[in-house]
């Protein structure tokens, strides 16, 4: 990593963390949601009282979508591992950076 002089600091590196990492109450709203749409497609309300075991069974989801988006997330992280080290992605991850920012704000 040659010429890139400029590091990212921690605090940043803390809030890139904050983002890529789910917490609890993030999940549990992911996984309302992720039940509100199967119901919708079955045409099924909660007044029904149907499982959502049964829900998805019958519409044959068997991945959890934390489970889906932590597997993605795994994926893409396996991607940018293996770019070359030049790429932005690689330089982002390991918060690398050049160069100053002009002033003004961005356009």
């Amino acid at each position: 990593m040659e010429g890139l002089g400029m590091y990212i600091t921690k605090g940043t590196k803390v809030i890139v963390y904050h983002t890529l990492v789910l917490k609890e109450e993030q999940k549990r709203k992911l996984r309302v949601f992720e039940m509100s749409v199967p119901r919708r497609i079955c045409g099924i309300t909660r007044r029904d009282r149907r499982c959502n075991v049964d829900i998805k069974q019958d519409l044959g989801i068997n991945v959890d979508i934390v489970e889906r988006l932590q597997r993605r997330r795994l994926a893409y992280f396996g991607h940018v591992t293996r770019v070359s080290n030049d790429k932005f992605q690689n330089i982002l991850l390991h918060g690398y950076g050049s160069g100053q920012r002009t002033r003004g704000s961005p356009k």
